[in-house]
């Protein structure tokens, strides 16, 4: 369904390591020809969950998952990006402040042509 119309908006967030919808730096792609996949989950990923309260412990946290693509996302007219909390501030500050590269996923998100990132002041203190 995806595939087969335009894409009005895509609201999005960051993950501590810097991934956007589990396309973590380990298998992040920015040419993908795929729309969505399964991906095997990093660490860091996995333990962002139990961070956020969406798991208890890391062994309930499954070790992939599906997700949509870096190319599918970009795809959006409209991308909005909320980043709350102090465990973002380094992803942050590497998406704003790194070069464009899958090593931060969220740096791509500085070529979309109409994309807005909402920070609170925890989010942004590195900046």
């Amino acid at each position: 369904m995806i595939d087969s119309g335009e894409i009005d908006l895509v609201a999005m967030g960051v993950g501590e390591n810097g991934h956007i919808a589990f396309n973590d730096p380990p298998v992040a792609n920015f040419n993908d020809p795929e729309t969505m996949k399964v991906v095997e989950l990093d660490h860091s990923c996995r333990q962002q969950q139990v961070n956020d309260g969406c798991f208890q412990t890391l062994e309930e946290v499954p070790e992939r998952a599906y997700t949509l693509t870096i190319p599918a996302l970009m795809r959006g007219k409209r991308l909005f990006c909320m980043v709350p909390g102090p465990t973002k501030a380094r992803a942050i500050y590497h998406m704003l402040k790194d070069p464009i590269g899958t090593f931060c996923p969220a740096t791509i998100l500085r070529q979309h042509p109409d994309a807005t990132l909402y920070l609170d002041q925890e989010s942004a203190s590195l900046l």
